[in-house]
């Protein structure tokens, strides 16, 4: 007997944001209640990171449907740094698959700090994920391109298709991060020694290096981030991106590794994949319904943004954002 045919249907997990209105109420509510949080220390291992005003502080959200609701410093520009990890490892799975980046790049937490040397010691094969510092500059060294100038032009260009305009490198950030970035010249050096560095370390550094001092806003990173919520496409310029198969093996190593050693309290509280980056931007991201971005300079010593954190507990279960929560039958 022949098997029956399998059904071509495509069904999905995703719902809807609330309405314009609530959405702008809450935005504003969260910004209110939030934005007096005076914890955590502005990064201060990079000299012109260090200079950040603490008290700057900005909310957007932004839908599939390409709506935005901002507030406080959201247009303010800042450096990328890691939240760059995520959309430059997108490009990678869309190069070579996303079976041969995992297995390239390795996709398990570390549970340890972002710039640990330890974490890919402990693994026999070399690997971590990319969303620490090891693995990141791994995924760096397998964009597509011949040469440091070449691979650079690659992942400005793609992420400027991300944000929907054209991105700049702060020439400032980029110099002084190159003075101070020792450390993870070393994991280079180490990751070729363990086989899983693609091409030269110097290049693979200088590439990394600047794509973390790609200037953003946060309208810019929830707009970047609303495109991996929604397959992909872009949703002011309609660009398809990246694939939208691509899209939730990303988000997939956000939620378990976006948070470095939170993340696992992280996915507790709020129940979405997260990255953040000492500049002090973070980026939520709602799969099927957008991405909440907020920027505030002072982090918590794991190296993510206090107000950030905030933000996102008190929005996930107010706009209903948490991958996990469900009604019972009774009450739909």
């Amino acid at each position: 007997m022949n098997p029956p045919p399998i059904p071509t249907a495509r069904f999905v997990s995703t719902g809807t944001l609330p309405g314009p209105d609530e959405i702008r109420s809450l935005v504003e509510a969260a910004y209110l209640h939030i934005r007096g949080e005076a914890g955590g220390q502005v990064a201060d291992y990079i000299p012109a990171l260090a200079e950040a005003d603490a008290s700057a502080f900005g909310i957007c959200v932004a839908n599939i449907h390409g709506d935005a609701f901002m507030i406080g410093d959201a247009a303010l520009p800042f450096s990328i740094q890691s939240v760059s990890k995520p959309f430059v490892f997108a490009l990678v799975c869309d190069a070579l698959g996303a079976a041969e980046a995992a297995a390239q790049l390795g996709v398990d937490a570390t549970g340890l700090p972002f710039n640990s040397i330890m974490a890919t010691e402990l693994r026999a094969d070399g690997t971590s994920n990319p969303m620490v510092n090891a693995g990141a500059i791994a995924t760096t060294s397998l964009v597509p391109g011949i040469g440091a100038a070449d691979r650079w032009q690659h992942v400005r260009q793609s992420l400027s298709r991300f944000a929907g305009r054209e991105l700049e490198c702060d020439e400032r950030v980029f110099q002084s991060e190159a003075g101070t970035n020792q450390r993870n010249a070393g994991l280079a050096h180490l990751l070729r020694g363990h086989g899983r560095l693609y091409c030269d370390p110097d290049e693979a550094i200088e590439v990394y290096t600047r794509q973390c001092s790609l200037l953003v806003t946060a309208r810019d990173l929830a707009f970047m981030g609303a495109t991996l919520a929604g397959g992909g496409v872009h949703p002011l310029t309609g660009q398809q991106v990246v694939s939208a198969t691509t899209c939730p093996r990303v988000l997939a190593v956000m939620a378990t590794a976006g948070l470095y050693e939170r993340s696992g309290s992280w996915l507790y509280d709020v129940g979405l994949p997260g990255k953040s980056g000492v500049s002090g931007g973070m980026l939520t991201i709602a799969p099927g319904k957008g991405a909440v971005a907020t920027f505030s300079p002072p982090l918590d010593t794991a190296g993510n943004s206090v107000r950030g954190q905030l933000v996102m507990r008190f929005l996930s279960e107010r706009l209903g954002l948490n991958l996990f929560a469900s009604d019972s039958p009774a009450h739909r």
